[in-house]
């Protein structure tokens, strides 16, 4: 055998020694690795569920399709600059159990006239209805609990101040929602704790009653206090960190 095809069979022979260990050494953390990085899909991402963000698709409402249809007697009357509600007919004269579930529906209307006509047709009808009320509550859980769960700030906040209205509306209201706390109060659960933390600035939202965390508190304070004997253990069974306002 030559020389040169000495050093020929001991090149080959190193090649494939080098070959064979390249088996064997990681491809992982050295600054000269060839190899490339996985490609990694943004759908295998999960999708944060903040229930501060989230928001359910807003469904078309019952009473923007009577309101379209003109079967409200009701219309948008303007006094100068001031826009009211003309109502038709006497209130006193209308059948609550079937218009003030229209009403508390259209609560998630965010579109004008329906959101103004809804609105103040709901507190005309809380304002006039008296002992009218106290039977329809049962029709109304269901527009209530469609309004809370759209998890709008701005339909939200509608609903607490109708709910307020609706329990000090009528005796035994307060205690006819105790039943369906269960239905109503998990949207306030999520929300309780939600007051926005500005430092030194001032929160307007304060003084426009729009303040969820604010709102929420208060509400359950009115339930408390107009929804009998159970209706703290209730909410403290729905909401376990609030605290009673009459027990302290």
């Amino acid at each position: 055998m030559t020389t040169l095809q000495r050093r020929n069979t001991e090149k080959n022979d190193s090649q494939k020694r080098q070959e064979s260990m390249r088996n064997y050494v990681g491809r992982g953390g050295a600054s000269s690795s060839l190899a490339k990085p996985k490609t990694i899909s943004t759908s295998t991402y999960i999708k944060r569920n903040d229930v501060f963000t989230s928001k359910r698709p807003i469904k078309s409402t019952e009473f923007r399709r009577f309101y379209d249809r003109g079967d409200l007697p009701l219309q948008v009357s303007f006094t100068g600059a001031t826009r009211k509600v003309a109502w038709k007919v006497d209130i006193e004269k209308l059948d609550y159990h079937h218009y003030l579930p229209i009403f508390f529906d259209g609560l998630r209307e965010k579109e004008e006239p329906y959101k103004f006509l809804s609105l103040q047709g709901t507190k005309d009808l809380l304002s006039e209805g008296g002992q009218k009320i106290l039977p329809v509550v049962p029709q109304l859980i269901i527009p209530i609990k469609e309004a809370l769960n759209t998890k709008d700030r701005e339909i939200v906040c509608t609903m607490l101040k109708v709910l307020q209205l609706l329990v000090n509306s009528a005796e035994h209201i307060g205690e006819a929602l105790v039943p369906y706390y269960r239905q109503i109060l998990p949207v306030f659960n999520y929300f309780k704790n939600n007051n926005r933390n500005l430092g030194d600035r001032i929160d307007y939202s304060q003084q426009k009653g729009t303040n969820l965390g604010d709102l929420i508190e208060e509400t359950l304070e009115i339930f408390e206090l107009t929804g009998g004997d159970d209706a703290f253990i209730n909410i403290k069974y729905m909401i376990p960190v609030y605290e009673s306002h009459v027990l302290k």
